[in-house]
Order: structure tokens, then C-alpha cells, then sequence
């Protein structure tokens, strides 16, 4: 292949090799083609971003459970921050570890892994006994409680913040196999889930290790005491954060590696080589991975997460949160509360809705037992999801995510919250011919849905209206239902819910692809583009060259002031003027600030705009390209320049689509 030629990507090359194989041409085994990335990486920046960062199976399975379980878990006191706070004078976790264990400088730590008494004379020491040896951990139960509970990918905090690494280590003298429970934890974890029939994931939590979260703790004369404790020195700390990665991937292959903040900080030259390596091996391995973030990588290769949030509304590219069972700790505590299964259920509901997954945390014991209270919501949310599941699993996010009153995401640590039979979520068949609604609750005799009213929405290609019913692929045909300008209205069975369930979907199907949604995006009308600050409307100005920026102008009905939003058919629109005939455009440039244009269409993602409705008719323009949403600035002045903004929560951010 001569150096000008295109990449070919490893799916397409595995079917060649499967083709000539079955001819009799080829006698070796083909290459790897787990995707449609690039058949090996380097350790740089261009080379990692061809990385695909959400495989199909990734967005299909929607759902994932992980658990904070480790050393932290043994005083079950505050959080899974204990081991840094007990050092802290005067903190909650200071003062019960001296009036439970001692001061921290007689009663380290390290005790909590290798074992010693408490004031009482209790022995205590992080280590889980199998069930097969007389203990409580059972990993086989737990894997079959997380299929029970609707999960498709599972796994372990292999490290946190605290340094102690739960598998065979190497690198790490502080692991599992040489203290505390003598067990591969990692290993016996990574058996069981893949015996269900799920894909296994590690979250590592470690790059806080050494950049904080021990820097209370006096220094260490002993070196393995040093390792524990973070103080190796800058370059062994980098080196030991990649070579303990190194270890996860190729002692145990799984399907996703999940990692907590502070990647920042990391030598960028390790954390390259962590994802070319990772990258490298599922090549050789012939699956499709995944890298989650916070921090220290991006989203043209890897996918960002959302701690205890998302966002509040569609949001490009795929995405994932991690929330908990409990609010007030991810690691098991005394007294732990929780979160409603209710509050859990909608919230991945609603994070499915607007193109993103949900990993829940649950916090075990350290005795390795899984609460009673714990088991409940996970096997309550699998219940919902075993009748219901089709409008979850193997869907994709559609033109809005939603209606109703209830503000759900809107960022990290807005949390999970209930909604209420006005909230109405959407997803989509693949095939784009399936729109599911799922209403937060039951609306009684007649369900309405908004945003499909008969200003937005053709409903003359509908087959069936189906209600899901209690067993899963079960239906109840509905009648035919009314649409006016206030909504769909659909009769459902009775008043009263027909069963019990957490939310309720109706199935509308149609004989080619979902219509498009009308006033907002898609019609042959043209419409009207107001900022919500300053009331002022989208201008292109007319006769303009391309390149020029787009303005703002009272309305007074010219074609300048008037465009068409044309459905893309994969969640974006193009918004074209009527004036000049040409498209909105970012020109590629992400900056806050930086000038809204417009140019001949030309299919590029900075030409493509997703609407991300944020009720009431007021909707987040967001650029495909940059990321970054048109935005008044906070002019009222007619004539003044559109802007481009990161996606935030001021008005000047805030769009209505209107008909002319």
C-alpha cells in the first residue's frame, strides 16, 4: 500500500480475510478487526483519536453497575476519603479514628491492610473470605444479582485513591495477593461477570494517589511504606500509574477502563502510551474497548463521564455518568442511606434520552456482602427493565430527548431525581421507524404528549400505537390518537394504571422513518430563530459573502430573518437561510466568544446543529464541529454579532423556534 493510500479499517479487512479464506487464498489466521479504527496505534495525540470511542455494544447496553470496595471499607466511617481524612486534625474521620483505633501516628493506615486490634480488642483487617472457605463473598452471586438487575457491563474500583491494588500486582507490593484477603480480587471478579454473559470493567482511581490524597500523612522511612503513601517522587509516581494500567490490561483484557479525575497532571507522555497501549491490545484481542474521563484526555477517542449528572439536554458525543446508590458515600458506611429506586430508575431513563449511559455504583461491605437494602433497588430496577427494556437497551437518542417539568441533569452533581407523569422521554429504534415515549408515571385516561403536536409533528405515517405492557414483548393496542396543537393525546386502557411500573412507555411506529419534528427542525416551513435574552432573531444580513458572521435583528418578517431546519436523519439539523440559501457554519472555531458565520452547505460537521430542547420552546443550538452553541452575548443591540458559547445556563444561550 503506497503512503497515499486511505486507511482501511479493520472491520473491512477482516472480511476480505474471511472472504479469501473461504477461497482457499489465505492460510493464516486474518488480522484482528475488532473495529473500524486504525489496525495499531502510536503514542501520540493524532494516532489515539482515531480510536472509535463508543463501540455499538458500548451504546447499546446502557446500563453498568461498579462498586467501591476495598481497605476503605473496613472502619465504614464518612466515606471512601477515610484513609486521607483520618489524617486530618479535627476532621469527623480524626476524631473517630482516635477514639476507635488510636492516633493515626501510632494506629496507621496500613493497619486497616495488614491487621491489628481496635481500642476494643477487635481484630480488623480488609479480608473477604470466599463462601467456599467459610466466608461471605460470593462473586458468582454478585455477577448474577447485576444480570438480575439489568446491567450489561460490571466490574471493580481495582485501585482508589488509597494505593492498595485488589489484583496480583506487580508493580504494587500493597495488593491483594500479598496482604490483606490473598485473593485476586480483580481475577475472581473479572471470571464471574464474564460467566453471566456481561462485558467487565475496571475503574481505576489512582492518578489522586499521588497528587494529594495522602499529603497529611508525615513522611515515610520505609520505601514500601513510601509506595503506599505517594511520596516515590514525581517520575516513579508517573511511572508506577502507567505500569499498574499495563497490568490491568493485559492480565485481565477488559472491555472498558473507567478513570476518575485528576489525569491532568499525569505525564501526558504516559498517559499517550497507556492508550496506545490499550488500544493495541484489543486490536490483538479483537474487541471493541472503551476509555472513560473526567480530565487529561478527550472525546475524539474516549468517552467523557459525568460524575453524579449529565447534561440537560441532547448532548454529542456519547457520554456516560457514574452516580451512586447513596448520596452520602460510594464505600459502604454505618447507617448508609440511599437513593429511591424511583430517583435511580428515571434518572437513567433520562440520561438514555439524551444519548448517554449510566454507571451506578453500589458499596458492599467489607465482609464482601451486598446489603439487603442494595439488592432491592438493583433488583427493582432490573424488574422495570426486564418488562420495558426495549425503549432502554439497543436504542438511540432521538430529535428531542423530552418534555415535562421536572429539571433532571444540567451537569456534574445534579443527581438523580424522580420525575413525574408529565415528564415524557424519548428514544428511537435503530432503524429510525420506532419512537418510544416513557412517561415518568401514569397520566391517567388520556396521555399527552407535547412536543408531538400537530404544529411539529406529521403523524400521517403512524401504524400502530402500542402501550408495553407488563411481560416484556407483550403490547395493548391503542386507539387512534388525536393530535391538535396542544399535543398527541392518547387513550390509554383506563384511568388507573393497568400494572404497577416505575414509568410507563408507549410504542409508535411508523411505516418509513420517524417523521420529522416540525417547528423546531425538519419542516418545510420556515421559522423564526429568537435569543431568549434579547428577543432579537438569527440575521444572515442578506446578500453576504461567505464567511460572513451571522447578526441579530428585530423581527420585521424579511427573508434574512428566516430559516429552514433541515433534518439530518442522525440528530442533527443544517439551518439554512432564506434569504442567500447558504448555512449556518462555526467556521471549526471553539473559542467562547468566537464568531457565529454562514457558507455554502457543504455537509461538515461544523455545519451540522443539534436542538437540545430545554422546554418551553427554548432550545440549545449546538454546533457538531466545536461543541459550542450559538449565543447572543447578552446583546440587545439590533445588528450585533452571534456568537459561539460553551453550553451553559444563562438565557443568552437560549433560542426559541417560532413559525414566521
Amino acid at each position: 500500500m503506497s503512503s497515499s493510500s486511505p486507511p482501511v479499517s479493520r472491520r473491512r479487512l477482516l472480511a476480505a480475510a474471511g472472504a479469501a479464506t473461504a477461497f482457499g487464498l489465505l492460510r493464516f489466521a486474518p488480522e484482528a478487526a475488532a473495529t473500524d479504527g486504525p489496525g495499531n496505534y502510536t503514542a501520540s495525540w493524532p494516532s489515539v483519536d482515531r480510536h472509535p470511542p463508543a463501540p455499538a455494544w458500548f451504546q447499546d447496553a446502557k446500563f453498568g453497575i461498579y462498586y467501591h470496595w476495598g481497605v476503605f471499607s473496613v472502619p465504614a466511617f464518612g466515606n471512601e476519603w477515610y484513609p486521607r481524612n483520618m489524617y486530618i486534625g479535627g476532621s469527623n474521620e480524626n476524631r473517630h479514628h482516635i477514639a476507635t483505633y488510636g492516633d493515626p501516628s501510632v494506629w496507621p493506615y496500613h493497619n486497616f491492610i495488614d491487621g491489628a486490634r481496635d481500642k476494643a480488642g477487635n481484630y480488623v483487617r480488609f479480608a473477604p473470605e470466599l463462601v467456599s472457605k467459610g466466608g461471605d463473598f460470593d462473586p458468582d452471586a454478585w455477577a448474577r444479582l447485576f444480570k438480575s438487575a439489568g446491567a450489561r457491563f460490571a466490574g471493580p474500583v481495582a485501585e482508589h485513591h488509597d494505593g492498595f491494588s485488589m489484583w496480583n500486582s506487580r508493580a504494587n507490593p500493597w495488593n491483594s495477593i500479598q496482604h490483606g484477603p490473598r485473593l485476586d480480587l480483580v481475577g475472581l471478579h473479572a471470571q464471574s461477570i464474564r460467566g453471566q454473559g456481561l462485558k467487565f470493567m475496571a475503574s481505576l482511581h489512582h492518578a489522586y494517589h499521588f497528587n494529594g490524597y495522602y499529603d497529611h500523612v508525615p513522611p515515610q522511612s520505609d520505601a514500601t511504606l513510601r509506595m503506599l503513601y505517594g511520596q516515590q517522587g514525581s517520575a516513579a509516581e508517573n511511572k508506577l500509574w502507567f505500569d499498574k494500567l499495563v497490568e490491568i490490561i493485559d492480565g485481565y483484557q477488559p472491555d472498558l477502563i473507567w478513570q476518575d479525575f485528576d489525569l491532568g497532571p499525569v505525564q501526558e507522555s504516559y498517559r499517550l502510551q497507556f492508550l496506545a497501549h490499550y488500544y493495541n491490545q484489543a486490536v490483538s484481542w479483537n474487541k471493541d474497548v472503551v476509555a472513560t474521563y473526567k480530565d487529561g484526555l478527550n472525546d475524539k477517542g474516549e468517552v467523557y463521564d459525568f460524575e453524579r449528572g449529565g447534561p440537560a439536554g441532547l448532548l454529542t458525543p456519547y457520554w456516560l455518568t457514574d452516580d451512586s446508590i447513596s448520596s452520602s458515600s460510594w464505600c459502604y458506611t454505618t447507617g448508609i442511606g440511599y437513593y429511591s429506586t424511583r430517583a435511580l430508575l428515571h434518572s437513567l431513563i433520562d440520561r438514555v434520552s439524551k444519548g448517554g449511559n449510566m454507571l451506578l455504583n453500589i458499596a458492599p461491605t467489607a465482609a464482601g456482602v451486598i446489603p439487603s437494602a442494595q439488592q432491592s433497588i438493583l433488583l427493582g430496577m432490573g424488574d422495570w427493565l426486564g418488562r420495558f427494556g426495549e425503549a432502554v437497551y439497543s436504542t438511540r437518542s432521538w430529535t428531542s430527548y423530552g418534555e415535562g417539568p421536572t429539571r433532571m441533569g444540567g451537569g456534574s452533581f445534579s443527581g438523580p431525581v424522580a420525575g413525574t407523569a408529565k415528564d415524557v422521554r424519548f428514544t428511537r429504534s435503530q432503524d429510525d421507524k420506532i419512537l418510544y415515549a416513557t412517561a415518568l408515571g401514569w397520566q391517567g385516561g388520556t396521555m399527552t404528549i407535547t412536543t408531538l403536536n400537530s404544529n411539529q409533528f406529521n403523524l400521517s405515517t403512524l401504524t400502530s400505537a402500542q402501550l408495553l405492557n407488563n411481560a416484556a414483548g407483550s403490547y395493548t393496542d391503542l386507539p387512534a390518537p388525536v393530535q391538535d396543537a396542544s399535543g398527541l393525546h392518547l387513550t390509554m386502557p383506563s384511568a388507573n394504571p393497568p400494572f404497577s411500573a416505575l414509568a410507563y412507555t408507549v410504542k409508535l411506529t411508523f411505516s418509513g422513518r420517524i417523521p420529522p419534528l416540525g417547528g423546531p427542525g425538519g419542516s418545510t416551513t420556515w421559522v423564526k430563530i429568537a435569543n431568549v435574552t434579547s428577543g432579537l432573531v438569527l440575521d444572515s444580513g442578506g446578500t453576504v459573502a461567505s464567511g460572513s458572521n451571522l447578526k441579530q435583528w428585530n423581527y420585521d418578517g424579511s427573508a434574512n430573518l428566516q430559516w429552514q431546519l433541515i433534518d439530518l436523519g442522525n440528530g442533527y439539523y443544517r439551518i439554512m437561510n432564506r434569504a442567500n440559501g447558504m448555512a449556518t457554519d462555526s467556521w471549526g472555531d471553539s473559542a467562547n466568544g468566537a464568531s457565529a458565520r454562514q457558507a455554502a452547505w457543504n455537509g461538515g460537521d461544523n455545519q451540522q446543529w443539534s436542538l437540545n430542547s430545554l422546554g418551553g420552546n427554548r432550545y440549545q443550538i449546538v454546533n457538531r464541529g466545536t461543541g459550542t452553541a450559538l449565543d447572543g452575548s447578552g446583546s440587545t443591540t439590533a445588528g450585533s454579532t452571534t456568537v459561539m458559547w460553551t453550553p451553559n445556563s444563562s438565557t443568552n444561550n437560549e433560542w426559541t423556534i417560532a413559525g414566521t
